[in-house]
């Protein structure tokens, strides 16, 4: 599967255009890294733990994303996002989307 945030793919035509492909995921923060966290803030520099949650939900929410497309019978993706949002409190959502498409060499 061909995931690009391009809206074309360099040698390859889009014969076919499926519809939105999307997935998504809701991650709550957890309390044992919101410690190590808050100790991080008082030193400064980069709060891993957090880096590494939603570097964990955007693979999860693009895998998702790709298995959509696939069910659509799509063996591309173009013009692929990313957005986030806060759903309450200490819990985020992250949203994978774009483009299913059939593509084959030009």
């Amino acid at each position: 599967m061909i995931v690009t945030t391009t809206e074309a793919i360099e040698g390859k035509k889009i014969i076919k255009s499926l519809g939105l492909a999307r997935g998504n995921t809701i991650r709550a923060r957890h309390v044992g890294r919101d410690i190590m966290a808050a100790l991080r803030t008082l030193v400064g520099g980069e709060v891993t733990e957090y880096t590494k949650l939603l570097a964990e939900a955007r693979e999860q929410a693009l895998d998702r994303m790709i298995a959509e497309a696939q069910r659509l019978g799509a063996n591309a993706v173009v013009a692929t996002r990313f957005s986030t949002s806060v759903v309450l409190g200490g819990a985020a959502e992250l949203l994978a989307y774009g483009t299913a498409v059939v593509i084959e060499d030009e």
